[in-house]
């Protein structure tokens, strides 16, 4: 019972859940931001490629 108290009352692995659901966030919104702008991106060398003698 004073096992169950302990392990119940602990918030060491609280921080480290808050981390991965941080960089979880973070990493989908790079990639939704990479995806959005990445065509124009594409057209801005391609049009500087041909314009280049």
């Amino acid at each position: 019972m004073e096992l169950l108290k302990k392990l119940w009352s602990e918030d060491d692995g609280q921080d480290l859940i808050e981390y991965g659901l941080l960089i979880g966030i973070i990493t989908v919104g790079a990639i939704a931001s990479i995806k959005l702008i990445g065509p124009k991106v594409t057209s801005y060398f391609t049009s500087t490629n041909t314009a280049l003698p």
